[in-house]
């Protein structure tokens, strides 16, 4: 009989070793490091990932047709994938535990089936029976064509996806399937490599699009091996916080379309439901003639998304002011004030400070940043700004208001919820044609900015 080997593998980034380690060298985190037996698979065509039968050709040869995609007749969901959900591709879907990744994908999953797409729903966390109870719960018609099956064998699966041959599969989740001719436990990263590496052989070699569902760690990244977000086609995260009803579907990597798109949905007794008009949703419940509050205009892919940034600035009982900022880059906000200080001459240094995007929505753009600096003085003066005024513009280190891109979308979402007067870049007037009624103040610094602010 022969001995069996053991490694030592990291369960963050896949880093082996001959033996243990506190700390990996691969990602330097500590304690990742666990057991494994190193046995190959008696089947050596699991040890790489082959396609199709292979053959060489001139790229002009290559057909270029679109390839049709799927309706899910979820348009925030459409959006997101870039306007379909494409044959063949393999979807990664992460969020934190209870967001609503389960909700989502089973509503997916009822809307296909209504359009006589052959579904099958494969959950490794829940039985048959809960999932006919949530999907009760959703108080939807159960189509047909929606087969549900609850396995964690990835050959048991194989054999479900070849009898019943689905349009669309959906794996719940990832790390709860493992592989028979591994040794390692599941969720392991040996096993949620090679479990996504078989079901993307499956996906392109039969053409059916997949979700898989993936869990986060506590930092918020995709549990497992970088290499999984490098092997799937598409990587959306659903975001938000379980006090907040507002979910947000964001891709980070789509090979068939942006990766700049998010899609807003609002969790309800009944599930998921869209939001057509985030702008005006964000907008809803914005104080009137306080301080400290301002509107920006962010643009999330290609659709122009109305917030409101909120601030607060009072004196601090502590040696070190606290700063803290929700929604927003924390550096970005000690660099604006830095900025104030500096530029404008307002004293912050003995002030705490607190900014906050209301509604849930992280804003990553540097357009942002002149509403920023707008609430945090209109908070430190009491000064409240005008409730039709909406503040667009990047930030320099030297007080200057850069210009942004797409202004017209940006000006156009604010003159259609109401806005009077747009507080944006001299540069981005020059040559914008805007035939709504809405007053252009164009600034070049951020002191400049703010005298138009508080004037108005």
């Amino acid at each position: 009989m022969s001995k069996f080997k053991t490694k030592y593998v990291c369960q963050e980034c896949g880093y082996e070793s001959a033996k243990w380690m506190g700390k990996c060298p691969g990602c330097n985190n500590w304690n990742t490091m666990v057991e494994e037996i190193s046995s190959k698979p008696s089947n050596s065509r699991h040890d790489s990932i082959h396609l199709s039968k292979s053959t060489v050709q001139p790229i002009t040869e290559i057909a270029s047709e679109q390839e049709p995609r799927f309706d899910t007749t979820i348009q925030e969901l459409n959006r997101v994938l870039g306007g379909g959900l494409v044959p063949g591709s393999l979807v990664l879907v992460g969020g934190d535990p209870g967001i609503g990744k389960s909700t989502l994908l089973l509503q997916t999953s009822f809307t296909l089936a209504e359009q006589g797409y052959k579904v099958l729903y494969i959950s490794g966390e829940e039985s048959t029976k809960q999932i006919k109870l949530r999907a009760d719960r959703l108080d939807q018609q159960t189509p047909p064509s929606l087969y549900v099956v609850a396995e964690n064998d990835l050959e048991l699966i194989e054999q479900h996806i070849n009898e019943v041959e689905p349009a669309v599969a959906i794996v719940d989740s990832i790390q709860t399937i493992f592989h028979p001719g591994i040794q390692s436990a599941a969720g392991s990263v040996a096993q949620v490599r090679e479990a996504t590496a078989h079901l993307m052989r499956i996906a392109k070699g039969k053409g059916i699009a997949t979700f898989i569902v993936g869990h986060v760690t506590k930092e918020g990244a995709i549990a497992g091996p970088r290499l999984l977000e490098h092997m799937v086609d598409a990587v959306l995260y659903f975001e938000g916080e379980r006090h907040n009803t507002f979910r947000i579907l964001r891709a980070v990597k789509n090979r068939f379309g942006s990766t700049n798109e998010i899609g807003i949905f609002e969790m309800k007794e009944r599930g998921l439901e869209e939001v057509a008009n985030p702008s005006e949703i964000f907008l809803a419940e914005r104080p009137v003639g306080v301080a400290g509050s301002t509107v920006v205009a962010s643009m999330e892919g290609t659709r122009p998304v109305l917030v409101e940034l909120q601030a607060l600035v009072s004196p601090t009982s502590f040696v070190t002011p606290r700063r803290m900022a929700t929604g927003v880059d924390h550096q970005r906000v000690a660099m604006i004030m830095a900025v104030l200080e500096k530029r404008v001459g307002l004293m912050l240094q003995n002030q705490d400070a607190y900014v906050n995007v209301a509604g849930g929505v992280r804003l990553d753009e540097p357009a942002v940043d002149l509403a920023i600096a707008v609430s945090l003085a209109s908070s430190f003066r009491d000064h409240a700004t005008n409730q039709f005024d909406v503040v667009i513009g990047e930030v320099g280190l030297t007080g200057e208001v850069r210009a942004v891109s797409r202004i017209e979308q940006r000006v156009r979402e604010a003159h259609k919820l109401g806005f009077k007067r747009a507080i944006i870049p001299e540069k981005n007037i020059r040559g914008l044609e805007i035939s709504a009624d809405i007053e252009l103040v164009g600034v070049k610094t951020v002191e400049e900015a703010l005298r138009e602010v508080m004037r108005g």
